[in-house]
């Protein structure tokens, strides 16, 4: 993002930011000692928008210049591909770590990301505690284990969710939130899932819980800029979460179900809020 105005702190923008979202066009407000930025997407042209800001400063109707933009304005934002490196990296990674370890089926291979390493033999398995990895300076296991995916349908579906958050949060709040958020949810809800089930787990599930959780609190809260997903996602995640604990979905033939890094994960969303509101305004 780049700056294109700066006004005083007793300036009110809020005519000329909802203008803006009503436009999709991302952006943040940060304010600097004695002062308002504006900070606006790159994908949009700052000397058009300021040429706007001026327009409304000496009192032109934005409502007019609503409707003749909106005759001409394509509904759907151009990507940014260089404002997305956390979302492509977690699709890509996903999609390697995966492929590495053949959807599950080469257990050696996916011994080298679990959240400990193990062993099978028979019907035994066999892996380290904890402790024991981290003193030994395999700290990636911590994190690793989001990226393997177990079937098709199991890694498309938790690469939806990243996309649609991603490429909403990402270019408004910056990259580290969004990385910060990742981090801190997928060592939680690995952790959690671990101590309930052992190393043989995997998925960005967890990770997923915490972006939609995130953006229903961050939206409920009124914080600027707004992700815009349904609030009733909200409630879907709820249902899913009951139906994975009473098994029904197990029952449904979906297999295991990481019910704790789901919880978890939800969790660690609503907690991550004020950190993401302190990376946002940093991140100008």
């Amino acid at each position: 993002m780049i700056p294109i105005l700066e006004v005083p702190l007793n300036e009110d923008l809020a005519e000329f930011t909802a203008f803006l979202w009503q436009h999709s066009i991302p952006h943040r407000v940060v304010e600097v000692e004695e002062r308002q930025v504006l900070w606006v997407a790159e994908s949009h042209d700052p000397a058009r928008l300021q040429e706007l800001y001026r327009f409304w400063r000496n009192g032109g109707d934005l409502a007019r210049v609503q409707v003749q933009q909106s005759r001409r304005r394509s509904l759907i934002r151009p990507i940014v591909w260089t404002e997305l490196p956390v979302t492509l990296g977690l699709i890509v990674l996903s999609f390697a770590f995966t492929f590495i370890i053949g959807f599950g089926t080469d257990l050696t291979r996916m011994a080298w990301f679990s959240f400990t390493p193990f062993e099978v033999k028979g019907d035994t398995m066999l892996h380290a505690l904890l402790g024991h990895t981290l003193m030994s300076g395999e700290i990636w296991r911590l994190v690793t284990p989001i990226f393997m995916h177990f079937s098709l349908l199991h890694i498309l579906f938790n690469l939806l969710w990243v996309w649609i958050v991603g490429t909403r949060m990402e270019p408004t709040q910056g990259s580290r939130s969004l990385l910060g958020l990742v981090l801190f949810s997928a060592i939680a809800s690995n952790l959690a899932q671990y101590l309930i089930s052992g190393p043989m787990f995997g998925g960005m599930s967890g990770v997923v819980f915490a972006l939609l959780s995130y953006s229903w609190l961050w939206d409920r809260q009124g914080a600027s800029p707004r992700i815009g997903l349904p609030p009733a996602l909200m409630g879907m995640m709820v249902l899913w979460l009951v139906l994975g604990y009473t098994g029904i979905l197990e029952g449904a033939g979906l297999g295991a179900i990481a019910n704790t890094a789901h919880l978890v994960g939800l969790l660690a969303g609503l907690c991550w809020v004020p950190f993401g509101r302190l990376l946002s305004r940093q991140s100008g």
